[in-house]
């Protein structure tokens, strides 16, 4: 159902928005977003305030807000004081080489994203409140075993063979549906590949780079080390983006030179710091990757697990043509699936495709049919909400013991995914100290020096708390507790 909204002050808006007969918050966020991408609200337009805007669309003027706040936050709008709500810029597109044959004209398409985790032999202890591991117990193992049984009935005969590098399509398909609904992603089936992991899908593309002549790409400065490493091992330098409260500082791109083909970054839930990428910068990287046709490597690893707010959409949609979006069931169901994908621009997908080939000719097929039909029959979005709710309960509950028993210590990041950055107290001694003491008490911790943080940045640990199954998660905290008040021999 279409609805002209109109506003009065400062001039007319006559805006053409399809809500689909929908009054939610959501149906206008992607009404709006569909009016800029179509360039139907170009550059620079002044949208209504948000009580004409609710009055025109007959829907509370809170939704009104909200949406603009959320639209804002993903880079699409921007909101000034006296200026009112407008639509953010966006460059022209640069040239891009075309993309080679299609998949219709029997072309085979590219790899998608996993992400790696840090298991470290102190993982091994009784108690883990390392970051990286969803907590294991809550695998959705009669669901999944029911999806699995009914995919395997429906499968065709031709799925047991070898099939196309990018995976299945049944798999592709339900991706591309589910992540245009709930991460606001912009791509189609075919532009999909399926991988074994982040650092897989990481790799394929690295080569691909490397193949294309270019020499470094930006990552941020503080994050997994293995990153550095496959990518170094692909023959690429590594330029390091410092990141603040802000997220990575864009700027750093300008300044690195017009030989850094790509740059590879944690926009919605920075790992580890946890902060997200402001609005500016998703703007100005998009902007950069336009007029240099770079590429961005958006790791979307723990994007549906927003606990304060609704989550923030992809970076992709601003710039589907710049981006690779990468996610992952490693962190929404479990590493032990080996799932990972990514959404490739046409230009880089021949080329992708080639390399997962060469790579593994394809990824395995039972645990793909399992999950497009675990996504198609709703029990994926019925986990997830689940443990957004479980994650969310341990999150408060960890928050709650330290503000009571721990003051000193300071929780940093937004309310998101799986792990949150403690900053030590005074009285906690030094990093090595704590993570030397909770070691000794059989509590695995990773303090964010691990992660190449710099000399100088305030010592804190990075606390994975989804990792503890449910029996062991009140322990892990009051170990927590315990490692951070009380200075023992073990700590010096």
């Amino acid at each position: 159902m279409y609805q002209w909204a109109t506003s009065g002050r400062g001039g007319t808006y006559d805006l053409l928005l399809d809500l689909a007969g929908r009054h939610s918050r959501a149906a206008l966020e992607e009404a709006l977003r569909e009016a800029v991408r179509e360039g139907r609200l170009t550059p620079g337009s002044r949208l209504p305030s948000s009580r004409v805007l609710a009055k025109d669309l007959g829907v509370a003027r809170n939704t009104v807000a909200d949406a603009y706040g959320q639209l804002v936050a993903e880079g699409w709008l921007t909101a000034r004081q006296g200026s009112g709500t407008r639509v953010a810029d966006r460059p022209a597109p640069h040239n891009l080489p075309p993309a080679g044959p299609s998949a219709a004209a029997g072309a085979v398409e590219g790899p998608r994203t996993g992400r790696a985790d840090l298991v470290p032999f102190a993982t091994r202890l009784p108690y883990v409140l390392w970051p990286g591991s969803p907590d294991l117990s809550s695998f959705p193992r009669t669901a999944w075993a029911a999806a699995a049984r009914r995919a395997l009935v429906a499968a065709p005969n031709e799925a047991f063979g070898y099939a196309d590098p990018r995976g299945r399509p049944e798999l592709r398909t339900a991706l591309a549906g589910y992540l245009a609904r709930v991460r606001g992603v912009r791509t189609d089936p075919d532009r999909l590949v399926i991988c074994t992991g982040y650092v897989q899908a990481v790799g394929l593309l690295a080569r691909v780079l490397r193949a294309r002549g270019a020499r470094r790409i930006a990552v941020e400065a503080v994050g997994l080390p293995d990153l550095r490493t496959l990518l170094t091992a692909a023959g690429l330098a590594t330029v390091p983006l410092p990141v603040d409260a802000d997220g990575a500082r864009i700027e750093g791109l300008e300044r690195a030179g017009a030989d850094v083909a790509a740059a590879v970054l944690t926009p919605a839930h920075h790992f580890p710091m946890g902060v997200r990428l402001s609005p500016g910068r998703r703007t100005a990287v998009t902007a950069w990757a336009r007029a240099t046709g770079g590429i961005i490597v958006e790791d979307d690893y723990d994007g549906e697990f927003r606990y304060d707010r609704q989550p923030i959409g992809a970076l992709q949609g601003l710039a589907p043509d710049h981006v690779v979006y990468a996610g992952t069931a490693s962190k929404s169901l479990a590493p032990a699936l080996r799932l990972a994908w990514i959404a490739v621009p046409p230009h880089l997908l021949d080329a992708v495709v080639r390399e997962k080939r060469l790579a593994d000719h394809q990824s395995p097929v039972l645990e793909q049919l399992t999950l497009a039909e675990f996504i198609e029959s709703g029990g994926y979005d019925r986990h997830v909400r689940r443990m957004r709710l479980h994650y969310r309960e341990r999150r408060d509950r960890m928050v709650a013991a330290l503000a009571e028993r721990v003051p000193g210590a300071r929780v940093s990041g937004i309310a998101a995914g799986l792990h949150m950055l403690v900053e030590l107290p005074p009285e906690a001694g030094t990093l090595a100290e704590v993570v030397t003491r909770a070691h000794a008490r059989g509590l695995a911790l990773g303090g964010l020096d691990a992660f190449g943080a710099p000399p100088g940045t305030p010592p804190a640990l990075v606390i994975g708390y989804g990792t503890p199954p449910e029996h062991a998660f009140s322990g892990a905290v009051d170990l927590l507790c315990e490692v951070l008040t009380t200075r023992g021999a073990a700590g010096g």
